[in-house]
């Protein structure tokens, strides 16, 4: 149980660093949006466009903190 939890967290934390260096390139906001649907849709996860924005919001107010 511990090696997954160790697992989760690695890949939980990849998914952040991915998204914070996304949204620092110099990039459009909906064209970045779209390319984390995308991103996490290849990987089999489905968002909403209301879920990458609440995404995008929560990563946003962690980098300002």
């Amino acid at each position: 149980m511990k090696a997954l939890n160790i697992i989760s967290a690695f890949l939980g934390g990849a998914v952040v660093g991915c998204a914070v260096a996304m949204l620092f390139a110099p990039e459009k906001g909906s064209d970045l949006r779209s390319r984390i649907k995308d991103l996490l849709r290849k990987r089999g996860i489905d968002f909403s466009d209301d879920e990458v924005e609440q995404l995008v919001r929560q990563i946003s107010a962690q980098i300002e903190e």
